[in-house]
This record gives C-alpha cells, structure tokens and sequence, in this order.
C-alpha cells in the first residue's frame, strides 16, 4: 500500500522561519517555537549567521534577527516548500477558515484585557474569577474549533503541527491559573495565535 507523502521542513529553515514569523527571539524561545533541542538551534543559528541570513542583535537579552538578505531567503524557501509539497490549495483552504475565526479571537482577547461594567470600559483586574473563567471557556471553545484547521495545516505540511501544541499548552496553562498565558507572554495564546498567522500568511506569499 502506498504511504501519502509527508514533507518535513529541513531544521535550517525551520529556525529561519521560526525568526520571520516570531520576530527576533532568544535562544529558549526559538526552542520553543521549533521544539528543537536549543543545541540544535544554536547549532543552525551560526550556520545562518555565517551565510549572512541571520544576526546577532546587540542589547541586555540575546536574541537573533533575520536580516535583509535572510528575509528574502526565507519567502523563497517557504515558497519551494511549499510548492515542492503541492501543498497550496490545502493551506490556502486552511487559511480561509482561519480567517473566518481570527475575528473572534481578538475579541476575547480584548474581553480578557478591558472589562465593561455599568457601560464603563476599564481594565480587567482580574480580581472576579467567575468573569476570567468565563472567558477562558470561550477561548477553550474557539480552541476546539480551531484544532481542526491546525490539523489540516500539518497534514498540509507537517511543520505547522508545533502551533497545535503551543496553543493548546498556552491553553492549559491559562487554565491553571498562570493567567500570562492568555495574552501578556510571549508563549501566551494570543502570540502562538499570531504567529500562526503570520506564518499562514507568510507561506501563501501574502502581504498584510
């Protein structure tokens, strides 16, 4: 019986990818974004940077960039993938109904974030527990709604697979009381959420 054809992506241009959609990250977040061993991403991070593609950025924290020539490299390569995979009407599918659901995730967002109380807007506090857990089972909605897209994104191409994990980690840990994990980390839901659309974005080749 023949097997479906899998693609995986290359570990070079997954932490190249990782800095186009996430924005220049540390060493522990790209291990997170990629869920490679942070040897690994230390490993492919000198080999870009020796290729001009990736640089170290100056400042308190350590953290890599892409640079301009990386940038340019990395939409070529997604673009090969992609299209070496014949993956683009799947994720092109995948992505509408996405679209359909980012609406309301930035909605709960700002409903975690600004309380309206006696038509007053103000920030939550979250001091009432009764309110976040509700709003929290309204993520815990969305995100079972969304799992199905995750799903036809791996199977598109199987790099995508790691957003499913990271939401639904970011997910858990909200919902045991590490509240950052909602919106105010940079492994928080709403951030996995945007890179995934970034990403969706950045694979079809469109601009914002």
């Amino acid at each position: 019986m023949n097997r479906p054809h899998t693609h995986a992506t290359d570990t070079n241009l997954l932490v190249l990818h990782a800095l186009r959609c996430a924005g220049a990250a540390s060493l522990t977040r790209l291990h997170l974004v990629t869920g490679l061993d942070e040897s690994d991403v230390e490993s492919e991070l000198i080999d870009l940077g020796a290729a001009g593609l990736v640089t170290r950025m100056s400042g308190g924290l350590p953290c890599w960039g892409l640079t301009d020539a990386g940038r340019v490299a990395d939409a070529e390569r997604i673009t090969g993938e992609l299209e070496s995979a014949g993956a683009r009407r799947a994720v092109t599918a995948a992505y509408d109904r996405f679209l359909v659901l980012n609406p309301e995730l930035l909605d709960l967002c700002t409903a975690w974030q600004l309380r309206n109380v006696d038509d007053v807007l103000s920030t939550n506090d979250h001091s009432d527990s009764a309110y976040d857990a509700q709003v929290l089972e309204q993520f815990a909605d969305l995100d079972r709604r969304v799992t199905p897209v995750c799903a036809e994104l791996a199977a598109a191409l199987p790099r995508f697979g790691r957003y499913r994990v990271r939401l639904a980690e970011a997910l858990h840990r909200a919902a045991s009381g590490h509240l950052e994990y909602v919106t105010d980390s940079t492994a928080s839901y709403h951030t996995v959420w945007a890179e995934l659309h970034e990403d969706q974005l950045a694979t079809l080749g469109i601009q914002r």
